[in-house]
């Protein structure tokens, strides 16, 4: 007999691996696959507030004359427009491309150690409308260094299975032993750049290839600005997007971390305390609530993990803790905010892990273009910045890596001698805001491209090393760094 529903047209992801725990996320949905209909989306009107009148522009990026009223000084402004969403004649939002409509029912996973036979399973859990129809469980007393296999069934009812997706991880080895672990890291990809129509984004075949231990998507992996203007398109942001089939079922087999920043959080350059009627009635509170929803994730969304004895990476928060970034610079203006300060400063302290990278959704080093002021390389930022650069450089053998930047590059600041690795953007159409031939002096490496940042922890001549290198999206090398531990 065949399968029969809920099914998982989302796939499912592990993500939080640790040496003995991991955190298994998936959600049901009313039909197999994904609604595929290429340009049938919502349509976007915005409502003078003088006349009443919607108007209708066509998307060719974010368009000033929108900015220019309904930023976050709106209450000074003569006419707001405010968005009012629409959908085609005929449809709906479960017809649009990409909709993935949800189903009530029951989810449990099954895993074990690869070739052990000895499967354990989960208690059914009953997922409802109210989270979307998500569920996240949470895998304890696993075996560090350990590859297993998993299977997540749905049901609609006890005793008749719907259902099966199977996947498989790895678990990061324990602190004590020495083995190769890699990583691939990616940021920046936008729905309306993919660059293979069957399958999505090119890079999740090419990093799959690479059989990484695990994945970490700097943020920016969704955009909610241009459409996401109420909870259920926002929603529809994470649903097709995640229902590629590469995405999908890179997911299935390479354990994840995630982090956000503005646009997969709320809006360009989003802060806390920010006020806009650009988004319509989805606000930063619901953007924080959908991350946590719709991914697997730990309790603080700043966190730290180790991988075996010669890799530890600190993941970090740069949006929830956040001042205003119009905020004049000094002690009290701050991205991180204190007690994620003070967690990053104690926790790298106490680590004695070979090599140690700061995973960070935005450049700390940079070069950035002259005219953003949204993260720790900009100069409204440089208090901050010097403490987590100065701090940073005290320590042996710590890197960073970073998102944000839809270009390569690699580069040195020039005071503290830091490096910091920016692993660009997914696709070649999401590339630009800099050009190869505006080299700078901290640049060891620019290039204005997509694609992705590979990492390898390996053992050369009885010494650690550890390697950065850059991929383009059909998984070519395009240059790297080796660094032996000091």
């Amino acid at each position: 007999m065949a399968a029969a529903g809920p099914w998982q047209a989302n796939g499912f992801k592990v993500g939080e691996v640790s040496d003995t725990t991991a955190v298994v996320w998936t959600r049901l949905t009313k039909n197999q696959d994904r609604i595929d209909r290429p340009g049938i989306e919502p349509l976007i009107y915005y409502q003078n507030s003088k006349t009443g009148k919607l108007l209708l522009k066509p998307d060719d990026g974010r368009e000033d004359w929108i900015v220019e009223n309904v930023d976050n000084s709106v209450a000074n402004k003569d006419t707001v427009y405010t968005p009012v969403p629409k959908y085609p004649e005929g449809e709906s939002p479960e017809t649009v491309d990409g909709a993935v409509p949800g189903a009530p029912g029951q989810v449990r996973v099954l895993y074990q150690a690869k070739g052990s036979n000895q499967w354990q399973e989960t208690p059914w859990e009953t997922v409802d409308q109210e989270q979307d129809y998500t569920h996240s469980f949470r895998l304890k007393d696993l075996k560090p260094g350990t590859r297993y296999q998993v299977i997540v069934e749905s049901q609609l009812e006890e005793g008749h299975i719907g259902a099966k997706l199977t996947g498989e991880f790895g678990t990061a080895p324990a602190a004590s032993v020495e083995k190769p672990i890699s990583f691939v890291v990616s940021t920046c990809q936008a729905y309306i750049h993919q660059d293979d129509r069957e399958g999505g984004f090119k890079i999740y075949r090419e990093m799959e290839k690479l059989h990484p231990d695990f994945f970490v998507q700097c943020g920016d992996f969704v955009y909610f600005d241009r459409m996401a203007k109420n909870l259920d398109l926002a929603r529809w942001h994470f649903h097709r997007m995640f229902s590629l089939p590469f995405l999908r079922h890179f997911h299935q087999v390479v354990p994840c971390y995630y982090m956000k920043d503005d646009h997969d959080t709320w809006m360009d350059d989003c802060y806390p305390q920010m006020e806009s009627v650009f988004m319509g009635t989805f606000t930063f509170e619901q953007g924080k609530q959908l991350f946590r929803e719709q991914l697997p994730m730990s309790e603080q969304p700043y966190r730290t993990f180790r991988w075996g004895k010669d890799l530890q990476i600190w993941l970090v928060e740069g949006r929830e803790f956040r001042s205003n970034n119009k905020d004049p610079d000094g002690p009290n203006k701050t991205i991180w905010g204190a007690e994620q300060m003070a967690w990053f400063k104690k926790s790298v302290s106490e680590s004695d892990a070979t090599f140690k990278i700061l995973m960070s959704p935005t450049p700390i080093v940079g070069p950035d273009r002259d005219n953003k002021f949204d993260n720790h390389s900009n100069i409204n930022w440089k208090h901050e910045g010097d403490i987590v650069r100065n701090f940073i450089a005290q320590q042996k053998n710590m890197f960073v890596v970073c998102g944000d930047r839809h270009w390569q590059f690699a580069s040195k600041d020039l005071k503290t001698g830091i490096r910091e690795f920016s692993c660009g953007p997914a696709s070649d159409e999401h590339a630009g805001g800099w050009t190869n031939d505006e080299v700078r002096a901290e640049h060891h490496y620019l290039n204005v491209t997509g694609g992705f940042l590979g990492g390898f922890v390996e053992n050369q001549d009885g010494k650690p090393t550890l390697t950065f290198r850059y991929y383009d999206v059909a998984g070519k090398p395009l240059y790297q760094e080796t660094f032996t531990a000091k």
